[in-house]
């Protein structure tokens, strides 16, 4: 099964499997396992693009994992899925006073004098 974020380098295609996050106060990029959010200032990338990794000179790579590997669901998530599915298939029902039946008592053209049953009017 794909991952739903793509790799982020130009003209690639595949599912990511790591994310890249730049520390510029220490000069490090760190690398590490596919953070469960895109964030703005991190690159989501794939395998291939992980594992060839440089950084710039002067600068230390972090590599939180040595392997990247692209996961599918877990059974976990495939129970949480399913539990979704079958919350959204049940009807809705709104709690709520039952209306009480109305009865004519009057008429003035098109306008009708309406009264519910138990009232006084």
């Amino acid at each position: 099964m794909r991952s739903v974020r793509q790799c982020t380098r130009t003209a690639c295609d595949s599912g990511a499997v790591a994310t890249l996050t730049y520390v510029y106060s220490d000069q490090t990029a760190v690398l590490g396992p596919l953070a469960n959010h895109a964030e703005p200032h991190s690159y989501d990338l794939c395998a291939e693009h992980a594992e060839r990794l440089t950084a710039p000179r002067g600068w230390e790579v972090v590599r939180l994992t040595p392997d990247f590997e692209q996961s599918g669901p877990s059974p976990d998530d495939l129970l949480a899925l399913a539990d979704a599915v079958r919350e959204a298939g049940r009807p809705r029902r709104q709690p709520g006073p039952e209306p009480l039946p109305v009865a004519e008592v009057g008429r003035r053209g098109h306008l009708r004098v309406l009264r519910g049953e138990g009232r006084q009017g």
